[in-house]
């Protein structure tokens, strides 16, 4: 065994000891994780406006602190940004996390300390490791290289701080381990302009023995699409035969396996979904045949949740781990080590395991029709749209649907769709689309009733390329940014349709 096998095996040894651990005792590494925040948090400006001094307990903890969103909590925010230190966390802030807009302001900025770097992200990163090794003890992904893709980042000579995509951070500060196994160079990784960096990520990348890859799939496909057509080859498996390993995470993969498993070949690999974000990295895949996302609880994030239905009500009574129910929808809650404290950071999960605790992500708050009372949510969409590909033989790219007014109580959603291969009966796919929404959501089902209130859906296809001009014009091509899949107005349907070819 090679020096780089060896570290990387004993990183990997001592992980899975940890996560076995807290898999046994959840509860008691969560307390373990909120008092070692709450005796950090004590010595921020934030920790002496809520008096941490005296909380003791999580019920204190409630009613010294709110639930708070990114724009409640932006004051403070803005305050580290001119120059302020020990404002969130006893720490100088270097880093923020570029992520998608606000509602008042194009994007947000998430501080990221340097305990958050390493306690939580790339601690993560030995995880993803732990877990793929536990099912594939005969892995092969050392043997080679692994193609991580990142965003850009910029550094604000003012006050000392970078901003970018989380991405770019990991990569700029990945510790040694880590970049002894990376491929491209970082220089060509972090570049701005993402199609000069897909040209260069694929010369240089051409004749590498590549074992892995991460990023998210809208962005890695196309990477990996480029590299088939440069080699002059049918199949990704022609360009990389060790290719074994495929970790994503960022949106919903379902509707994009089907296109990856095309065009890597008869060579099938594996795939690994992981629960990252700028705020913190929540979970990851540990069961080879299963979705499912372990919830990582030693990463310095202490968990609350509010059930759904009360918080469509208004409602923000969080409760935590342990209070839990095993097929219950909730809003995510977090504090971090990096000072969000009580943060809704806008995600709703389920959990689908309580021994040990996994979940799915459902959806967003935000990301939701409920324009007749359908209450649909971005996990009904996605399950539609997938069933519907797979009966009609058809596959897309990418979607968005919004709700049209006929009148003050009726109307319809209009899906616009860009298809890669699209059905050979649009009015077929409308009603099977419909008919699965109908059986997977009542609230939707009830309103669609001898169409009383919701018409049978408008499919609008849309020309290809459209939704990445979109990205394009708007300055939002990167993971960090997300086509926005369910939208309660028509601002984003109205933006698309002039962004097509």
């Amino acid at each position: 065994m090679n020096l780089k096998n060896s570290i990387l095996s004993y990183i990997i040894k001592k992980r899975e000891n940890d996560i076995n651990y807290f898999m046994r005792n959840p509860h008691e590494i969560q307390e373990k994780v909120f008092q070692e925040l709450i005796a950090k948090g004590r010595l921020s400006l934030f920790g002496e406006e809520h008096h941490f001094v005296e909380i003791k307990s999580y019920k204190k903890f409630t009613e010294h602190v709110a639930i708070r969103t990114y724009e409640e909590l932006f004051p403070y925010i803005n305050q580290i940004r001119c120059g302020g230190e020990n404002v969130l966390w006893p720490d100088k802030v270097k880093w923020f996390a570029k992520s998608s807009g606000t509602t008042n302001a194009k994007s947000k900025f998430i501080p990221i300390s340097k305990e958050s770097l390493y306690n939580s992200h790339f601690k993560a990163g030995k995880d993803m490791l732990a877990l793929y090794c536990n099912n594939f003890p005969e892995k092969k992904i050392f043997d080679g290289k692994g193609l991580m893709l990142g965003g850009s980042q910029e550094k604000n000579i003012t006050c000392d701080f970078i901003d970018g995509d989380l991405s770019a951070i990991l990569i700029d500060n990945f510790p040694f381990w880590v970049k002894m196994h990376q491929n491209p160079n970082s220089e060509t990784v972090l570049l701005s302009d993402w199609e000069l960096k897909i040209k260069r990520i694929t010369a240089q990348l051409l004749n590498e023995n590549i074992t892995n890859i991460t990023g998210v799939p809208s962005w890695m496909y196309l990477v990996l699409q480029n590299i088939v057509k440069e080699k002059g080859v049918k199949t990704l498996s022609e360009v990389w035969p060790n290719l074994e390993l495929y970790i994503h995470g960022g949106i919903n993969f379902s509707s994009y396996k089907k296109n990856f498993d095309k065009l890597i070949g008869d060579h099938k690999i594996n795939y690994l979904e992981i629960y990252n974000a700028s705020e913190g990295f929540f979970g990851i895949q540990d069961q080879y045949e299963s979705s499912e996302l372990l919830l990582m609880l030693d990463h310095g994030i202490f968990y609350e949740f509010i059930p759904i239905q009360e918080f469509r009500s208004g409602g923000k009574q969080a409760i935590t781990l342990e209070d839990v129910k095993k097929d219950q929808e909730y809003v995510l809650i977090i504090s971090t080590c990096s000072g969000l404290w009580r943060y809704l950071i806008g995600d709703t999960i389920k959990f689908t395991s309580i021994n040990p605790y996994r979940i799915i992500i459902s959806g967003r708050t935000q990301s939701y029709i409920n324009m007749f009372g359908e209450e649909l949510m971005v996990g009904n969409a996605n399950e539609a749209i997938n069933h519907t590909c797979k009966i009609t033989s058809s596959k897309i790219i990418d979607y968005t649907a919004s709700p049209i007014l006929y009148n003050e109580i009726s109307g319809t959603h209009e899906w616009i769709i860009e298809f890669e291969k699209a059905p050979s009966d649009i009015s077929e796919f409308q009603k099977i689309l419909d008919s699965k929404l109908k059986e997977i959501n009542s609230d939707y089902a009830a309103k669609r009733d001898k169409d009383l209130l919701i018409k049978i859906p408008i499919i609008k296809t849309v020309s290809r390329g459209t939704f990445y001009n979109w990205s394009r014009g708007k300055n939002r091509l990167g993971g960090q940014y997300k086509i926005p899949k369910l939208c309660n107005d028509r601002i984003f349907a109205n933006e698309l349709s002039k962004y097509e070819n």
